[in-house]
């Protein structure tokens, strides 16, 4: 069987491992915190969605340069019935 150069990972040292360890350690906090931020709003970001379907059903948003489309009712997806249907993923 063939080896290619990215099938291959040198291994890593413990300067490596340690400063990997802090820096996942770091993403989670700052992870947390956005997912507390974002599920406080939870509300607030409702009330932007139902704001923007409203808008884009009456007045419309443009395709193009100059080519304005109103957006149906119909056209409208639905809110999936699921408790993770509004989570923010990053």
């Amino acid at each position: 069987m063939r080896k290619n150069v990215q099938d291959h990972k040198p291994p890593m040292g413990k300067e490596a491992k340690a400063w990997m360890q802090d820096e996942i350690a770091a993403q989670e906090v700052r992870y947390k915190a956005i997912v507390d931020e974002i599920d406080g709003i939870e509300n607030e970001r409702a009330a932007w969605i139902e704001e923007f379907l409203r808008l884009i059903q009456t007045r419309g948003f443009y395709v193009t340069g100059d080519t304005k489309r109103v957006i149906p009712k119909e056209e409208i997806p639905k809110k999936p019935n699921r408790a993770d249907a509004m989570r923010v993923i990053w």
